[in-house]
Formats: structure tokens, C-alpha cells, sequence
């Protein structure tokens, strides 16, 4: 009840991006669904059907991950003076986050559950009844306990990372975080080369065992798949170091006031930004590739599900990015508030802003351009 009073009251923005969480889980649980009524309709094939289901995975953790972001930039949830006294300390915060979010994706699959009766024919009185009657099973009968099963994936998943992320730690930060290089760097690199070391020797192989993804597209190597996933957590593994590395080399060569206020900020959000920037690469780069390989052609076809996943991960993987940027802005504006008082104009702030924008921006595109290359040297051969 206390989530449901503090919503009343949240402002407008607050409450989009909810509806955003909302949206994504009702997308992904859209997806369940029909990974659901296709094993229904295909009883003897469980092989492809638990391979749709793992495909659904991918736009399942990106839901996650957004909504994860979006908990932790929202106000209500903040510690504040005086919230202690009223038994709000930062457990019942953490708790209160959890359930903020779980509401947020039951009402999600709650929407899905009703688009999904209602274009299978199971509830009537709307337009469109029945419209995917034939592609939905609709001659199968519904495992109520299986659809909500996949239903409560979401909602539970997304809570227990809020919560997770969330949680009251002990442990003090650091007194200079900037100062130290991400460490997982190195894991992402040797990351990325195994994935395209992976993908370049599936793909001498042959056409090798298919992996189906949700909607019509079929045959593709299962080892050059496996390599591409590998490849996209190196490169979402290493984003912090490699944003951290742009603000240090922001500031070499002599750096005036701009310069060296852009580059310190960029080495002290490396780790909050950094990650989700190297996920919207990673996605970007696969994208760009199956645009390449798949986009619109006769013998290939990218089906409706296949269009809606791919439209919920970059949804998600850059709204997530957007989200961490504001929690950024949130956590330095006592800095921007002190700098304000100490003179600084407020045009050097924003000069700092954009130098930021533009360093990401040079430093990101070249990387996925160039893993997009890579990527697409074992299918070229």
C-alpha cells in the first residue's frame, strides 16, 4: 500500500518510466507466450521449442537490466532525513524498491496475458478477436499454470535485482574512486576475442546445427552464435575500463579547466555508465550485423516476434543508458552545486557536458564499427 501512495504522488517522469518497465515486461511476456502456443502446436519438436524459449531470454535480461536502472533512479526510494524515525531506513527503502518494481511488471504481464487471450480468439467484444487465432494455437487448450509460470518471470526477476542492487552495503567507498582502473578490462577483452575466435571456427564448419530465433529465421550455426553472445559480454564486460580510459586520456596533453572537469567526471562514472554504454554498443553491433545478413531479403525473412525482440533489447539497452545517465546527474549535483558556488560559469558545465558526449561518442563508434567488421569476417569467407 505504501508503493501504491508514494506512486500517487511521483512526478510525471517518475511515473513514464514505470510505464516504460511496464511496457517492456508486457512485450516480454508477450514473447513467452508464444514460445508457449508454439510448443503446443509442435508437440514432437521440444528441441526448437526450448530454443525459442532461450532466445527469449535476451530481451528478458535487457527488461531486467532496465528496470533495475530505473529503481535505482527513483526518488521515493532515496534515503532522506528524518525517514528513519518513521521506520523507513534503507531496508525498508530497498524492500519498498522491490515491490515498486514487481507492480510495475505484474501489470506488465497482466496486459500481455489480455492481449494474448484476446488475439487468440479467448475473449471477444474488442477488435481484432481471434486476429492470430491460427498462429497462436488457438485449437490447443491454454496451460493456465504454464502461462502464469513464464508471466511471473519477469516481475520476479526484475524485484530480486532491484533488491540486490539496492541493498544496504557496509563496506565505505574508496577516498578516491577515480583513481583506480576497472578492473574487469581485461576479462572483457579476452572475452571479445574467444567470442570472435568462437565465431570465426564455427563457422568453417558448415552450416553446423541450427538456432532458431523466435519468428523465421533458421539455419544459422549454433557456434557462431555462441561466439557473438561471448563477444557482446566482453564487450559489455569491458565498457567501464574503456570509459574510464577516455577520461584519463581526456586529460593528458596539457588540459585547461574543460578538459580536466570532463575527463575526472568520465573517470568517476566510468562504472555507472560504462556498462550500459558497452551493452548499446554490443546490441548496435549486432544489429548493424543481422541488418546486414538478414534484413529483408526473400530466402530470409525476419519474422514479427524476431522484430519485437530485437525492438524491446534496443528499447531497453538505451533507455537504460539514458536512465544511468540521469542517476548520474543526480549523484554529482551537490559537486555541480558546489562548483556553481564557487564561481565556476555555468557555460564551462555545460562545455564539460558536451566534451563528454563527443569523447563517448569517438570512442564508442570506432569500437562498434569495428567489432560489427570483425564480426562479419567468418560470414564473408
Amino acid at each position: 500500500m505504501l508503493a501504491l501512495r508514494l506512486a500517487r504522488g511521483t512526478h510525471p517522469l517518475v511515473l513514464l518510466r514505470r510505464l516504460m518497465v511496464a511496457a517492456a515486461s508486457a512485450g516480454v511476456g508477450f514473447l513467452l507466450l508464444c514460445t508457449l502456443t508454439y510448443a503446443l502446436s509442435h508437440p514432437t519438436d521440444s528441441g526448437t521449442s526450448g530454443l525459442r524459449l532461450l532466445w527469449c531470454l535476451i530481451p528478458l535480461a535487457a527488461t531486467v537490466h532496465f528496470a533495475v536502472a530505473v529503481a535505482r533512479t527513483d526518488p521515493s526510494t532515496r534515503p532522506r532525513p528524518g525517514l528513519s524515525a518513521v521506520g523507513l531506513g534503507p531496508a525498508r527503502l530497498t524492500a519498498l524498491a522491490a515491490v515498486s518494481t514487481a507492480v510495475s511488471g505484474t501489470l506488465g504481464s497482466m496486459l500481455a496475458l489480455l492481449i494474448f487471450l484476446h488475439l487468440r480468439g479467448d475473449l471477444t467484444g474488442l477488435p481484432f478477436d481471434g486476429a492470430t487465432a491460427e498462429l497462436l494455437a488457438a485449437d490447443q487448450p491454454l496451460p493456465l499454470a504454464a502461462a502464469l509460470t513464464l508471466l511471473a518471470l519477469v516481475p520476479l526477476l526484475a524485484s530480486v535485482a532491484a533488491a540486490l542492487s539496492l541493498r544496504p552495503r557496509r563496506v565505505p567507498p574508496p577516498p578516491d574512486a577515480s583513481s583506480a582502473a576497472p578492473t574487469e578490462l581485461p576479462w572483457g577483452v579476452a572475452l571479445m576475442a574467444i567470442g570472435m575466435a568462437v565465431e570465426t571456427y564455427a563457422n568453417r564448419g558448415g552450416a553446423g546445427s541450427p538456432l532458431p530465433v523466435p519468428g523465421e529465421i533458421d539455419g544459422n550455426p549454433a557456434g557462431v552464435l555462441v561466439g557473438w553472445t561471448l563477444t557482446a559480454l566482453g564487450l559489455a564486460l569491458a565498457g567501464p575500463g574503456i570509459t574510464h580510459f577516455s577520461g584519463r586520456l581526456l586529460q593528458s596533453l596539457r588540459p585547461g579547466a574543460t578538459r580536466l572537469l570532463a575527463g575526472r567526471i568520465l573517470m568517476e562514472e566510468s562504472r555507472r555508465i560504462g556498462r550500459p554504454l558497452g551493452v548499446v554498443c554490443a546490441v548496435a553491433s549486432a544489429a548493424i550485423e543481422a541488418a546486414r545478413l538478414y534484413g529483408g531479403t526473400a530466402e530470409q525473412p525476419i519474422g514479427l516476434l524476431t522484430g519485437l525482440g530485437t525492438a524491446l533489447v534496443m528499447t531497453c539497452t538505451t533507455a537504460t543508458l539514458l536512465v544511468s545517465a540521469l542517476e548520474a546527474r543526480q549523484t554529482r549535483a551537490t559537486n555541480t552545486d558546489s562548483l556553481r558556488s564557487m564561481g565556476i560559469p555555468a557555460t564551462v558545465l555545460r562545455n564539460a557536458t558536451a566534451l563528454r558526449a563527443a569523447t563517448l561518442l569517438a570512442v564508442f563508434a570506432p569500437l562498434t564499427w569495428g567489432v560489427t567488421a570483425l564480426a562479419a569476417v567468418p560470414f564473408s569467407s
